[in-house]
């Protein structure tokens, strides 16, 4: 049977060796390809915009058992022996959050559902402050949160504050190459350019959270240009 890759990228729903689904993807032909050549589960990333494997950076990978096409060509089912956990939460499973709508409903519920554990698989400092932007904006605490504060008035509210944050970091290159002392004079000269711009970066991951932007894209767009003259770079641009 063939797959029909017509259609675009194909949703493929995991599921561990017992059974219990594990998480929901997406592969594009390529992706398809190298998990079967592999026999490890590659998927393609939308918010990346690139084919990752999983476990790549967490070593949480899945080694697949079995893979199962629907009756319309249009969705895989996959079977793996997952290696730790399977979400970047640490939970085994993506599916732990349970809908309180459920709890007035006739259907079932299960209150004990596997919670994230302590162990929380390793990723990158970037892809776990945007999930964390993700969360906020779904269901953050606006009361509570910072964050999810920003996202009640976006986008005015967090692009204002990449305004701020970019002018007070520049203030603070200028102080320092001046050999002004900034705001953290207790500290290494340096400080004030690191809080800033760390204050810059964490605002511009809200914002490419709240377009579904993940900022590993513009990390591949710097590897694009890698070894390109700027001025040649922005001459493409225009034509």
């Amino acid at each position: 049977m063939q797959i029909d890759w017509q259609k675009g990228l194909i949703p493929v729903v995991t599921q561990d060796e017992n059974g219990e689904v594990l998480m929901l993807a997406y592969m594009n032909e390529e992706a398809f390809k190298l998990s079967c050549e592999s026999g490890y589960a590659h998927y393609f990333s939308r918010s990346k915009n690139r084919i990752w494997k999983k476990g790549e950076s967490s070593g949480n990978t899945q080694k697949i058992k079995q893979i199962k096409l629907d009756c319309d060509n249009d969705a895989i089912l996959l079977k793996v022996e997952q290696i730790g956990a399977a979400c970047h939460t640490g939970s085994h499973s993506c599916f732990f959050k349970e809908l309180d709508i459920l709890e007035n409903s006739r259907i079932p519920s299960e209150k004990n559902s596997r919670i994230p554990s302590a162990n929380t698989p390793s990723y990158g400092i970037l892809d776990e402050l945007y999930h964390t932007c993700l969360e906020r904006k779904l269901s953050g605490d606006e009361s509570t949160s910072y964050t999810a504060k920003l996202y009640k008035k976006a986008p005015n509210s967090y692009l204002k504050k990449i305004a701020e944050e970019a002018c007070e970091f520049a203030l603070a290159i200028k102080d320092f190459k001046a050999g002004t002392k900034g705001e953290h004079k207790e500290a290494q000269p340096a400080y004030d350019i690191v809080y800033e711009g760390a204050d810059v970066l964490f605002h511009m991951l809200v914002a490419l959270a709240d377009v579904g932007i993940h900022p590993e894209q513009l990390l591949n767009e710097l590897k694009r240009r890698e070894g390109l003259s700027g001025l040649t770079e922005k001459a493409n641009r225009k034509g």
